[in-house]
């Protein structure tokens, strides 16, 4: 879970079904039931009180370790390794591997054989799948199972060319456990509110661009757990600030330009280019991209306002105002959540239409026209995984259920009052040598009015580009991502055939 600067923790929460939620917003407008969850059968019992009955029997020796266990054995037999290693059991569907007495994991035999990373079955340069998924036979059972003291030592039986082996780290098995399901890791993240302003993340231009790139590094950690970040001491050029932008990623090229420079001058139709003020928003909340299909309905899972963006006041003269508004839109969410669980199962649920439609030469809207909701959960964890908000853009609400109506603009305009509360709002005002970075899919943005003439430039760069540039950064400098003890790459691309990331 992610740490909120206030104090305050909130348990993640199940993403609520449709009929979950008429049933929830019809009975009462300030409590929803407790859903109960599903229960497994814990099957981790039978399992220690089977190894403590073997223990007693007798203790195999470290050589016995070593011979592998025909399939005829499988089933029961545990396979021990000398010494504090697993102890590994195998049956007809699975292998169980016990790390200790209270912790153990299962996997398929399918499953493992998918999984193979020999290089016969992952490219260990491209880092892609090779073996054919499908040409696995669904009842697959090893021949052989060893533990070894690096790891997990299968035999599989012949298919056209003979016995095949496969060998996974025990690092890596913990890593990709899946049965018992995972518990998630605390996020990372740190929500905070108007007392950001005491320490707001921030780096300097020198450390952004120095070869070594920890400054860099430095820098999108901060986006990820702030979702902002100043970077001071920047040339105020729109050259530096492209230069800046680009040790990022690709600069992504839209309607408005690649990299853009502007003022209150109308020369796009976007409010955004007069002097009036701007409320926190989400940029691009038009856009979209790729499909995915839910339990319950179709729709674009995985959507696209862009994910970063870059803002350098230039210069602003004759004038005065212009402050900028900075909100965090998983710490209001989390507020939402803890003082109105209907009201922001609602957000989470409804989806928003919207569009760009100020140009005569574009119209952009979403696919599907109905549009996304304003809060986006990941499916597997329920952890908030974007905030998609911006009510100026909103398009007309006709694809909502007439049942819904009132909900909705009662849940809107509670978002709205915490959005605009003192404690979530971050004014500041910028100067010329001081560049804003943000993530437009969590922290929203606005400005107060301002007279006078102000030059902006800026610039954005793609979700996909600015975690793959984060991703490689903390390879760089997290040890525990480096190159795997037991890997022998060839070729130029050195990263781990046994990286978590894939």
């Amino acid at each position: 879970m992610a740490t909120i600067l206030r104090g305050c923790s909130l348990a993640p929460r199940r993403p609520l079904s449709t009929s979950t939620l008429h049933a929830a917003v019809g009975r009462s407008r300030s409590q929803i039931s407790a859903v109960t969850p599903v229960r497994f059968v814990d099957t981790k019992t039978c399992w220690l009180s089977f190894v403590e009955k073997h223990s007693k029997l007798r203790a195999l020796s470290s050589a016995a370790t070593t011979h592998p266990i025909p399939s005829d054995q499988l089933g029961f037999v545990p396979i021990q390794a000398p010494g504090d290693l697993p102890i590994a059991n195998a049956d007809n569907l699975k292998v169980s591997i016990l790390w200790s007495p209270q912790n153990w994991s299962r996997f398929h035999h399918i499953w493992l054989r998918d999984h193979c990373r020999c290089s016969s079955c992952f490219h260990p340069v491209t880092k892609q799948r090779l073996v054919n998924t499908f040409e696995i036979p669904p009842d697959i059972k090893p021949d052989h199972v060893q533990a070894s003291e690096d790891g997990l030592e299968v035999v599989w039986p012949a298919a056209t060319t003979g016995h095949h082996s496969s060998f996974y780290p025990w690092s890596w098995l913990r890593e990709h456990t899946y049965d018992p399901p995972r518990v998630n890791s605390p996020s990372a993240k740190i929500l905070w509110g108007a007392k950001i302003v005491q320490a707001p993340p921030a780096i300097s231009y020198t450390e952004a661009m120095e070869d070594s790139e920890q400054g860099l590094h430095k820098w999108l950690m901060n986006i990820d757990r702030f979702g902002f970040c100043f970077i001071s001491g920047v040339p105020a050029t729109t050259e530096a600030t492209e230069g800046l932008s680009e040790r990022i990623g690709l600069i992504r090229e839209t309607q408005y330009g690649k990299f853009w420079e502007f003022t209150a001058d109308l020369s796009k139709g976007d409010t955004a280019y007069t002097t009036m003020a701007l409320g926190a928003h989400t940029d691009n909340t038009y856009f979209v991209r790729s499909f995915m299909l839910s339990n319950e309905i179709t729709y674009d899972l995985q959507t696209d306002p862009c994910g970063l963006q870059l803002f350098h006041l230039l210069s602003h003269t004759e004038g005065s105002g212009g402050a900028t508004l900075l909100v965090d839109g998983f710490y209001v969410a989390s507020i939402l959540k803890e003082l109105h669980p209907e009201l922001h199962a609602i957000l989470s649920h409804v989806p928003i239409p919207a569009h760009a439609a100020g140009e005569p030469t574009a119209l952009y809207r979403p696919s599907p026209p109905s549009g996304y909701p304003t809060l986006r959960h990941d499916g597997l964890t329920g952890e908030l995984a974007q905030v998609r908000w911006n009510n100026d853009d909103r398009s007309v609400m006709s694809h909502i259920d007439p049942s819904m109506v009132e909900d909705w603009y009662n849940a809107i305009r509670t978002w709205h009052k915490l959005l605009t509360s003192p404690d979530s709002e971050y004014w500041v005002q910028l100067t010329p040598g001081t560049v804003l970075s943000l993530d437009n899919h969590r922290v929203l943005h606005g400005r107060s009015s301002f007279t006078g003439k102000r030059r902006v430039c800026g610039a954005y760069i793609g979700v996909d580009e600015y975690r793959s540039r984060l991703a490689v950064l903390q390879e760089k400098f997290d040890p525990r991502l480096r190159l795997h003890a037991l890997d022998n790459p060839t070729g130029g691309n050195k990263r781990s055939i046994w990286s978590s990331a894939f």
